[in-house]
């Protein structure tokens, strides 16, 4: 584990925004995700105990548009079929997944939320 200081670092996480907040959550559910309300303008949506994000009620284009988050998983294949099972492509305009593409460090398949929030799902070789 990472030593900084005279603490260990123990988690990180990132915040996202939303152009439609209601709309996003309903997709991050939907997703998968667990969401927990911390208030009106942020939730925050989690995998597990350690891995999680917050989205926010909150939107800058720019911001937006510019944002990427990586979750790496045991299994590419297993994921995009998850994924693209759920129908969310088809539910949400803006929501839409590439095919997995083959790196010489992995295998990654992309998808955007209904804002354009970029995700990199990813198995290492």
């Amino acid at each position: 584990m990472l030593q900084l200081m005279n603490y260990s670092a123990k988690n990180i996480r990132t915040f996202i925004g939303a152009r439609r907040f209601d709309e996003s959550r309903t997709f991050y559910r939907e997703l998968g995700f667990e969401e927990v309300i911390l208030n009106e303008k942020m939730s925050l949506f989690k995998v597990n105990e350690n891995l999680a994000f917050y989205l926010q009620r909150y939107y800058v284009k720019k911001w937006i548009h510019n944002s990427m988050i990586f979750l790496e998983v045991d299994d590419i294949e297993s994921c995009e079929k998850d994924l693209k099972s759920r129908g969310l492509q088809d539910k949400y305009k803006y929501v839409r997944f590439t095919e997995i593409k083959t790196f010489d460090w992995g295998r990654e398949l992309f998808m955007h939320d209904p804002s354009g929030v970029l995700w990199h799902f990813c198995q290492f070789s």
